[in-house]
């Protein structure tokens, strides 16, 4: 039976609870990359054009709202109470009674699995019907599933590990407990799973033999170990975040990015770097960052929802934080933090400083120990820096504040009130001098 054109669907389990993370939070909720383990289930699902991405909770509201937030609340269904992976599969029912097409079931907690290996897995449903598995060689098989083989290369049945006799324990093909069928015959074989089992549970792995008995052919497509690493434990998570760091690093250095030291850095899901950057070692980008091509970050930096244009050198020791804009031939140096600012070509804040809500102009320099003055405590408020301005040290600038092009402020002003351009801009108290005083001073002192 061939549904190919048919219209692709996801199961999305997330009802489990997460007992081993010893977390007040849900696994699904933990991040690897800077995403949600449940984002990396919903993405795939949606760069695999899934027309209905069912998430199946359980009791945990936080995850539900969760789901509902990203799938609206017709794809949110509960299970409860927990009867095993078949059962929370067959909750879904309802919501893709009149779907059709071709569904897949997959796990929230499994943050790596590449869609390559998902398309395949929906082609081979597509051109053959029946049942497909997503399976892997692992290297110390243990308490995996085993996928046992038929004589011709399908799948004829799945074998738990503490049902396997010694001869399917020493198989290493195992079961990622990703599968995929037609929606109607998908539904079909989970309402005739039963739970006689020592747990009392409904196993979803209990389809292939169902498909099987009743003349449907299943299938087996391959992945790596690595892309089906389940998270059940902090533990793994780790595992999860380095499998994820590693493989982010290896692309960023095909893609022609320098990294120094490239165990040190530590990239989110969507970082984007350009070709002839430089990273060096110790710098972490946390997500919604972009650097244009050539872009040189120094040690010991945290980026973070921001772009960095062409030729900009980003510190040592400097923080981006979300909206910041920085330009062609920018520099932001050492202990600069820069938050929702647009920053110009040219433009230097090299020491020392706090920049938030605001512009700076073109060719601007900012001195060690400028601070943007922004918030009054109920709202934030803007400061406007023109071209080629001038800010000297030790300078805060309470917001609304604009200093015009050319502008200079006198170190150590505390400046309220726009500056015009090119004019000089001093609010400081006036210095006085006394001749004499400090050995009048140290000779009281040492009389007393």
């Amino acid at each position: 039976m061939s549904v190919a054109q048919a219209a692709r669907h996801a199961i999305l389990l997330a009802a489990g609870k997460s007992t081993r993370m010893q977390s007040r939070r849900s696994k699904v909720l933990h991040e690897v990359g800077g995403r949600a383990l449940l984002d990396w289930s919903l993405s795939l699902a949606q760069d695999l054009s899934c027309a209905r991405r069912i998430v199946v909770v359980g009791t945990d509201p936080e995850v539900r709202a969760a789901a509902i937030a990203r799938v609206g609340a017709s794809d949110v269904v509960v299970q409860d109470p927990p009867l095993g992976t078949g059962h929370a599969a067959l909750q879904a029912r309802d919501a893709l009674a009149t779907a059709g097409g071709v569904t897949a079931v997959m796990f929230a907690d499994t943050p790596l699995i590449p869609i390559a290996a998902l398309q395949e897995l929906y082609a081979r449903v597509e051109a053959a019907g029946g049942v497909a598995v997503l399976g892997f060689e692992a290297a110390e098989p243990g308490a995996y599933g085993r996928l046992i083989e038929d004589g011709a290369g399908g799948l004829a049945r799945i074998v738990e590990a503490k049902d396997a006799n010694a001869a399917e324990r020493a198989i290493r093909l195992c079961n990622s407990g990703v599968m995929a069928a037609p929606t109607a015959l998908l539904f079909d074989l989970l309402a005739q799973v039963r739970n006689e089992n020592a747990k009392g549970e409904y196993y979803l792995t209990d389809i292939v033999a169902l498909a099987r008995a009743a003349g449907h052919p299943a299938q087996i497509v391959r992945c790596a170990e690595a892309d089906t690493l389940g998270v059940n434990s902090r533990a793994d998570l780790a595992a999860a975040e380095a499998a994820f760091q590693a493989k982010k690093r290896a692309a960023m250095l095909a893609a022609g990015v320098t990294l120094r030291a490239p165990e040190t850095v530590f990239f989110a899901w969507d970082t984007e770097i350009g070709a002839d950057c430089e990273i060096e070692p110790h710098v972490v980008f946390g997500p919604g960052v972009r650097l244009a091509p050539e872009v040189r970050v120094r040690s010991f930096c945290h980026l973070e929802g921001c772009f960095v244009d062409s030729g900009a050198i980003i510190g040592p020791f400097a923080r981006l934080r979300p909206q910041a804009d920085i330009g062609v031939g920018a520099h932001i140096g050492n202990f600069v933090e820069v938050k929702a600012v647009r920053i110009g070509a040219g433009a230097k804040a090299n020491h020392l400083a706090y920049l938030g809500d605001g512009e700076i102009g073109a060719g601007a320099n900012i001195g060690a120990g400028t601070i943007f003055c922004n918030y009054d405590g109920f709202d934030k408020h803007r400061t406007e820096i023109g071209a080629g301005a001038f800010i000297g040290s030790n300078s805060a600038l309470v917001a609304p504040v604009r200093i015009g092009a050319g502008a200079y402020v006198g170190s150590g002003s505390v400046i309220t009130k726009d500056v015009e351009a090119d004019a000089l801009a001093v609010a400081r108290g006036r210095q006085e001098s006394r001749a004499g005083w400090a050995s009048a001073f140290r000779a009281r002192k040492q009389k007393k």
